[in-house]
């Protein structure tokens, strides 16, 4: 069991489910492998917490339910905690045979957290949900439906809120577990939504960015790197043009000059920079942007985006 710092390392949605694939259960485990790999030879040395995204996950969820009319309809926040129990079981699953097969076992622990993330009723997101999920419809279908609709690339899909996170219910949790030694397993897909209604949490109907609640929780417990892992090898600029590059170690007061000109679009990589800078600027740690391949190398030093001085 390590005794190092501690590591927070945020996983795409396609360590799951890459371009392409329709997503089978076989798909998920297989391409769950080398990220795994990766992160059980980093625990001989580091404390690691692992988030998650879940968009395709929940896509499939509801493009069921909107199949069928026999069984209740869940609501966003219930799908959101089914996926992080579904996505969770296979992380865990495939981080136990990685463990296994490097010769550690009993000794290292592991554990799946249900995670809440608290946000404000009042966010500007609310009065503009941004976030297109689910299936998509035709002009027809989609009028008798109970939710606002948005117009995509694809047809018309629902849309909802993505709020600003504030707070991870979980943190002083999470951050005991990891204490304990745990390979601590938790907000999946951004955390479930919840907003302060008296002295009680109560679900919305939103969907978190994956990246800025793990920037969050990566603050709150006090994380030595955070490290966001993908299908790109970092963060690029003058992107489509004969000058792109992907950045490795630079400057905050740079990136902040590339967000500036809008070089990290809001869809894609903004979030991800936006998540590095916020977890930097407020702990002067390390903030990563790299490959899936390249989690090790980016730990090093020698993959990845870095924000530095």
């Amino acid at each position: 069991m390590a005794n190092g710092p501690i590591i927070l390392i945020a996983l795409g949605g396609n360590a799951l489910i890459k371009k392409g694939q329709a997503g089978t259960a076989e798909q998920q485990f297989k391409n769950l492998e080398l990220p795994m790999n990766q992160i059980a030879r980093l625990s001989r040395k580091y404390k690691i917490v692992i988030t998650h995204g879940n968009g395709p996950q929940v896509g499939n969820l509801l493009l069921q339910q909107e199949s069928c009319s026999e069984v209740p309809k869940m609501p966003l926040e219930i799908i959101g905690a089914m996926t992080q129990g579904q996505i969770g079981y296979m992380l865990e699953s495939s981080l136990d045979t990685a463990l296994m097969e490097i010769g550690i076992t009993e000794e290292q622990q592991f554990v799946t957290l249900i995670t809440y993330v608290v946000v404000d009723e009042n966010d500007e997101g609310f009065k503009n949900p941004t976030k297109p999920i689910g299936p998509t419809y035709t002009e027809q279908p989609a009028r008798g439906l109970p939710y606002n609709m948005v117009r995509t690339d694809r047809g018309l899909r629902r849309v909802v809120a993505s709020p600003k996170p504030q707070t991870i219910v979980e943190r002083r949790e999470i951050k005991k577990l990891i204490d304990m030694d745990f390979i601590v397993i938790c907000g999946g897909g951004g955390g479930i939504p919840v907003i302060r209604q008296n002295r009680k949490f109560r679900g919305v109907e939103a969907v978190i960015d994956k990246d800025l609640a793990s920037s969050v929780l990566a603050r709150e417990i006090e994380a030595a790197a955070f490290v966001i892992a993908s299908d790109v090898p970092g963060a690029g600029v003058n992107w489509g043009s004969q000058n792109q590059k992907i950045l490795g170690k630079v400057s905050l007061s740079q990136v902040q000059q590339y967000a500036r000109e809008g070089q990290f679009p809001a869809g894609s990589m903004g979030p991800k920079v936006e998540a590095v800078m916020d977890f930097y600027k407020a702990t002067g740690q390390r903030g990563i942007i790299c490959h899936l391949e390249d989690i090790e190398h980016a730990i090093e030093g020698n993959a990845g985006t870095e924000i530095t001085t």
